[in-house]
This record gives C-alpha cells, structure tokens and sequence, in this order.
C-alpha cells in the first residue's frame, strides 16, 4: 500500500510543480522588477527607499482587489474546465475582466488628487511625502491596466494555461526592470528621473501586459475566450467569492498602515530595514509560494468540476507537504546567509543590522507561511475565500500589531518584539486555515454553487 500511495503523492506532485513552474517564473520576475525598484532607489537614499515602501501600501489597495477577482474567476473557471461547462467559465471571465477595469477608475483619481497627503499623513518626513506623492500617482494612473492583468491572468491559469502568462508577464517584467535602470539611473541618452522614472517603468509595465493578455483571450492563443455575459447568477458567485479575499487584502492592507507607524516610531532606518528585509524573503520563496497556491487552485478546482471531493481534499493536503518541504528548505538558507543577502540591497550598518533581524523572523516563518497560502489556495478553489480571511485579518491584528505595540512600544522589547510578531502572525493564521480546511466545508459549498449554475457534470 505504501509504494502505492508514494506513487500517488508524487503524482500529484509532478501535476502541482507542472502547473506551478511558469508561475513561478512569472513571480520571480515580477519580484526581480520591485527588488530591482528597491536597489535603484536605495541608490538615491534611505528616504527614496521609505518612499517607494510607504507608497506601495496604497500600491497594494488596487493589488488587492485584482488578486480578490482573480481568487473569484480562477475558482470558478477551474471548476467549470474540470466540469466541462466552458461557456459558463468563459463568461465568468469576461465580467471579471470588465469589473476589474472599472474598479480600477476611482484609484486613478485618488492619486492623482490626494498622491502627497497619502504618504504625508502617516507620519512620513516632508522630503518622503513628495516623493513617494508623485510615485503613488503614477502607480495608480494604471490601476485599471493592473487589475485587468491580475483577472486575465488567473482567467487563463483557471483554463489549465499557466505558460501564457508567463510569457507576457515575463516580458513585460524584464520591460519594466531595464526601464527602471534607464530611466531611474539616467543610462545613455535618457534623464535621470530617479524614483519618477522607476514609476513610469512600473505603469508601462501594467499596460503593456493588460493589452497582451486581452489580446490572447480574444483570439484564442488560450483555452480561454470572451461570450456575452448573460447570467447573473455567475455575476453574484463571482462577487460571492471574490468579496471574502478583496476584504481580506484591503483589511491587511489597512492594518500594514499603522504597522509602518510603529516602524516608523523606531526610525527612518527600521523602516527602510523592513521593507529590504521582507523584500529579501519575497524574492527568495516568494515565487514558489505564489506558483504552488495557483497550482494547487488549479488541481483542487478542477478535481472538485470534475465530481471528486476526496480526491480534491488529498490533493490539497499533498500540494501543502510539497510546499512547507521546498520553502522550508529556503527559508533555512535565508536564516543562515541573511546579513550578506540585506548587504546587497544597503551598506548603511543600523538599518543592515535591523534588515538582517527582519529577514531571520520571515526565514523562521516560512514553512508555516507556505502551509498557509497553499491551503488557503486549495479553499479558494474550493469556493472558501471566509476562512483565509478570517485567518490573516485575526493573525495580523493579533500578531503584527498587538505583538508589534504591546511587546515593542509598552513593554519596551523594542524591535526585536516586531520580529517575533511576524512569527507569531503567520503561525496563528496557518492554524486557522488548516482547521477550515480540515473540516471540509468547502466541499458542500462548491457542489451547492456549480449545481446553482448549471456546471455540475452529467452522471449519464
């Protein structure tokens, strides 16, 4: 029996990396362009590098809710590929594409009016503020180009097509990197924009892959394709299990904000530690994460379409013991050679030493932190997207900032307190999630809401 159940875990291992490798790709090199953001911009100074990490939590608002649609369209166009039922799944795809794109409209608005205050008004110095006010009005001038991205992408990846966003994201990221280089730094005949020409690069980065991938979905270089939307029933489930994961990345996003303050209380230099320290993890395992959570939506969602909920519930536990193997590996390299990874990204000592601090407390994390997104993946394939919710808003709250303010500022531990907060929040949340996904909740729910919309497959 046991050489039987290898053969099967490894199976499904083999299914989960051949899903996962182009995403991973994709990722690394979406992490290369911001790594690449933060080393430019750590060139101008300490406060350039404040300035990119502060306006990049209001960055994260529009991620947000492009990464909730796309938890949305992937779980439903997984289910229906599994079940067969196309013109269901290519008509959840193109109202999350069009819903994307007008969600996006307000953040144009916003940067462009209220850019400044935004950094300003929390507690950032006056030379940050500017700096980072005009980098957030150029980031947000594409946020409909970036949500369109982020849907189109999981529409494709739902369909079992994970190497054509690969392509065009990968493009497009290597776009952005030599953009950032030569118009940050001013190489060759172009000026030096320093962090104004690192946000140009970033916004021609958005549209160049929104078209593209537009362009793919419509003539056919996928599985995917665009019909008249017709169903409001696919419109209300599509909001239904988006709605759960964009509060979930907005209430985070929310909670990062007083998070930064506290960093902030302890200097310009912990925040600036922070922000290379977390970027160094993100780069490091980062990619795997995000390529083994698509995967692992993938599988699980379409073994759901296709009627097997045992099987669905196994290949969630078997994606996860990949995961928390290969990251924990990662993270354990991190652990050991974490102050000469910071090293390349500053040579300032206090903010190297506080930098080296923050990447230890992720390295520490990071097999909890892999179990967690994975099965947070599978739950949202699943048509859960409460669960994880529930989880990262109780464990951020709980962790980051009680841990963070109580342990650091009231009692005194000082940073070494929000080192241990990061532990602390990741390992509450994964418990959460692991319990959700144990009990099997989800199951009920994706039959109740494929037989809803007509994808349950025929037993003729």
């Amino acid at each position: 029996m046991f050489p039987g159940g290898r053969r099967r875990l490894f199976a499904v291992w083999r299914r989960i990396f051949d899903l996962s490798w182009p995403v991973m790709v994709e990722q690394f090199l979406r992490t290369l362009m911001r790594t690449t953001d933060i080393v430019v911009t750590a060139l101008f100074s300490p406060a350039a590098v404040a300035a990119v990490g502060l306006a990049d939590l209001y960055a994260r608002l529009p991620l947000r809710i492009g990464l909730g649609l796309g938890s949305g369209v992937i779980a439903l166009s997984s289910q229906d590929t599994g079940s067969g039922a196309t013109t269901n799944r290519d008509e959840a795809i193109t109202q999350a594409i069009l819903i994307g794109a007008l969600a996006g409209v307000p953040f144009v608005l916003f940067g462009f009016l209220f850019g400044r205050w935004a950094i300003d008004v929390l507690g950032a110095e006056s030379e940050v503020a500017r700096m980072g006010g005009l980098y957030l009005a150029i980031i947000f001038a594409t946020s409909p180009a970036r949500h369109v991205t982020l849907v189109a992408a999981r529409s494709i990846q739902g369909a079992g097509d994970t190497r054509t966003p690969m392509y065009v994201n990968g493009v497009s990221n290597a776009l952005n990197i030599v953009g950032t280089l030569v118009l940050g730094l001013g190489l060759g005949p172009a000026p030096e924009l320093q962090i104004v020409g690192v946000g140009i690069a970033t916004a021609f980065g958005n549209v160049f892959s929104a078209l593209v991938l537009v362009a793919a979905i419509q003539r056919s270089w996928t599985p995917a394709g665009f019909v008249r939307p017709r169903q409001w029933t696919i419109t209300r489930q599509l909001l239904a299990i988006s709605a759960p994961r964009i509060a979930e990345g907005l209430a985070t996003t929310i909670i990062e904000f007083p998070f930064n303050s506290i960093l902030l209380y302890f200097g310009t230099e912990v925040n600036a530690a922070y922000q290379i320290g977390r970027r160094v993890y993100q780069q490091l395992t980062g990619p795997l994460s995000r390529g083994y959570r698509t995967g692992t939506s993938i599988v699980v969602g379409q073994t759901l379409g296709d009627g097997d909920p045992a099987g669905a519930r196994y290949n969630g536990w078997a994606a996860a013991a990949l995961a928390v193997v290969t990251i924990g590996s990662l993270g354990a390299i991190l652990f050991v050679a974490a102050e000469s990874l910071v090293a390349l990204f500053t040579d300032d000592p206090e903010t190297l030493s506080y930098a080296s601090g923050f990447a230890r407390a992720y390295a520490l994390a990071a097999p909890v932190t892999a179990l967690y997104i994975v099965l947070a993946g599978a739950l949202t394939s699943g048509s859960d997207t409460q669960t994880p919710l529930i989880a990262r808003v109780s464990g951020m709250f709980v962790g980051m900032l009680g841990v963070s303010a109580v342990g650091g500022i009231y009692l005194g531990y000082g940073v070494p307190a929000i080192y241990a907060s990061i532990v602390v929040y990741y390992v509450w949340a994964t418990v959460y999630v692991a319990v959700g996904f144990y009990r099997g909740a989800w199951i009920e729910r994706t039959q109740t809401m494929m037989d809803e919309r007509g994808s349950t497959p025929s037993k003729d």
